[in-house]
């Protein structure tokens, strides 16, 4: 993760993909790509990345996108899914990214009405099944 004043427009021209789209519908896509065309960002999480100065990496937004893949597959509704040092809101069904928490802004680190919590992995092309571990 690196912070950078960079317009969070730049990082997220991804962010009005409609997040119905499917990832079967890719057609051939990297599948990680897709996923990550799938994430939306509310306008409260755009505002918090770029008053945060939080520049998310194509990686970290793979990395997003597949925790969030992962917590649907689980039944996840309302996911804090955290990738490295910082914490996200992901309304699952939806694909919405609700808001983007850095260190700093963390407060006491109590988060209520979620129902899971997904750490994301580090980024890689191997199939989702193989990153996810089962319990």
């Amino acid at each position: 993760m690196s912070l950078s004043a960079r317009p969070v427009s730049e990082s997220l021209n991804h962010s009005t993909t409609p997040a119905s789209r499917a990832p079967e519908a890719c057609n051939g896509e990297d599948f990680a790509v897709c996923l990550a065309q799938n994430l939306r960002f509310s306008n409260h999480a755009q505002k918090r990345l770029q008053s945060r100065q939080i520049d998310l990496s194509p990686d970290d937004l793979l990395r997003l996108s597949q925790a969030v893949e992962k917590a649907a597959q689980r039944g996840g509704r309302e996911s804090l899914v955290l990738v490295d040092d910082l914490a996200f809101l992901v309304n699952v069904r939806e694909r919405v990214v609700i808001t983007a928490i850095d260190p700093e802004h963390r407060g006491e680190g109590v988060f209520t009405q979620v129902d899971s919590v997904v750490f994301a992995a580090p980024y890689s092309s191997a199939p989702l099944s193989t990153l996810e571990t089962k319990i």
